[in-house]
């Protein structure tokens, strides 16, 4: 029994050393945890029951593995599925942009392959080493992790899995991999719908903040405009950059979240780009070149003191140089201020200055100061929201957040907390809502 144990999970080692493509699987947490499970049974049922050191190797071994599938909120079957659909390989990087006849046969010899195996090993988890464990004679483990949250993954992944799920030969769902490639992309562009540009990398956003186009009020021409302008981007028309010029808290940035929540599911990205980072925007812009997805750069909160790296960096994006712009890429910038770049009155000729002839053309300096915003294609400007707006903002959040109050209560505490805190806007209206909720919570 112990011998055609061993053989058996030998037989496994080398199915797994046999991965082609998908052998980039392996360095992750659990992948790596499984191998030493399956090492440490092997080892004991090698050694048989006279090395109780084997035993305590493959216990600790199921634990850390237990573990780590566990922190991956699936099952094992629906973990491998997910490595597969998440994998950066040869095959997947072609099927993004290549169709299937024209892919190299030996590629697809060895995708059929690899999914042959891994379909294998996904049948070889929690409770097929739990009956081994047994066998040994240790009833101390168990499996429980039989379902896992497909709710959380967007729709096109999570139809991809099921059909994995619902299939019991891996290789007929080669056709539909590719597909999935191509509207989805592979690595870190599969597992996120958000990013942030941090110390040179894109970074994966793990609970991005989705705004809901229900919980925008007010401001229908920008929003109309806005998402005019990006579902022309998803169709593969040219699109313009866009500015989101205003008054604080009118909810220009919540305007450009509810996109994500909006298109998601069309292949839109958002990447958060910190405006000290701005200097790598041409960096950004070939990264995501040859991403199938869609991107919108967001530039929360956008000024300049002074021209430098960062300035001639977003000019470059919005108005290319001998590269060609890439077409899945656009800039989505907020700021309080309609000209980006700061002008001071000093920078303004005067008699004194053009008849001491510091500079022949002064007054193109100062429009070249003030031209930055006109790079923007389309400019959506938000005044600051008057009584009705803010009101109306007040009556939708409070019936969002379960606050029962009478209408003309509502009507006076608001009113008060705007003219005693930050004027009438969408973000006073939100922090009004999230301290009356609590206040009344507590009193009652």
């Amino acid at each position: 029994m112990l011998e055609e144990t061993r053989q058996s999970i030998y037989a496994k080692q080398v199915r797994i050393a046999s991965l082609l493509l998908y052998q980039n699987v392996l360095n992750q947490e659990a992948w790596g945890a499984y191998n030493r499970l399956l090492q440490c049974l092997a080892n004991y049922a090698l050694d048989g029951h006279e090395n109780s050191s084997r035993r305590l190797s493959y216990l600790f071994a199921y634990g850390k593995w237990f573990r780590a599938i566990a922190a991956t909120g699936y099952n094992w079957r629906d973990y491998v599925i997910a490595q597969i659909l998440s994998s950066n390989n040869p095959f997947s990087q072609q099927a993004q942009t290549t169709d299937l006849d024209k892919l190299p046969m030996a590629l697809i010899a060895a995708v059929k392959q690899d999914l042959l195996v891994l379909e294998e090993l996904s049948l070889w988890g929690g409770d097929k080493l739990v009956d081994f464990i047994e066998a040994f004679g240790d009833r101390s483990v168990s499996w429980q992790l039989n379902n896992s949250d497909l709710s959380r993954l967007s729709v096109p992944k999570r139809e991809m899995m099921i059909k994995f799920q619902s299939t019991d030969n891996w290789t007929q769902l080669v056709p539909d991999l590719i597909d999935y490639y191509r509207h989805s992309g592979t690595g870190i562009f599969t597992e996120y719908e958000a990013f942030r540009w941090h110390k040179g990398h894109l970074e994966g956003i793990a609970y991005p903040d989705l705004v809901q186009l229900s919980d925008l009020i007010g401001y229908e021409s920008q929003r109309q405009a806005l998402y005019k302008n990006t579902e022309a981007f998803l169709a593969g028309y040219h699109s313009l950059h866009v500015l989101l010029y205003g008054s604080r808290g009118t909810g220009k940035s919540s305007m450009v979240k509810s996109l994500m929540y909006a298109y998601r599911d069309r292949g839109l990205r958002l990447v958060e780009v910190a405006k000290n980072d701005l200097k790598d925007l041409p960096l950004i812009a070939e990264t995501l070149r040859s991403i199938p997805q869609k991107f919108i750069i967001f530039v929360d909160d956008l000024s300049f003191e002074e021209e430098g790296e960062d300035y001639k960096a977003l000019k470059v994006i919005l108005e290319g140089n001998l590269s060609a712009q890439p077409n899945n890429l656009l800039v989505y910038a907020t700021s309080n201020r309609r000209h980006l770049l700061r002008e001071y009155f000093s920078d303004r000729p005067t008699l004194k200055d053009l008849s001491e002839r510091k500079e022949v053309n002064p007054w193109d300096t100062v429009q070249e100061k003030l031209s930055l915003s006109d790079r923007f294609g389309l400019t959506l400007t938000f005044l600051k929201a008057d009584q009705e707006i803010y009101l109306k903002i007040v009556y939708h959040l409070a019936k969002r957040a379960g606050v029962e109050l009478a209408i003309e209560d509502l009507n006076f505490r608001a009113l008060q907390w705007a003219t005693r805190n930050n004027g009438q806007s969408g973000r006073t209206a939100q922090q009004f809502i999230d301290f009356l909720k609590a206040d009344l919570e507590i009193k009652s």
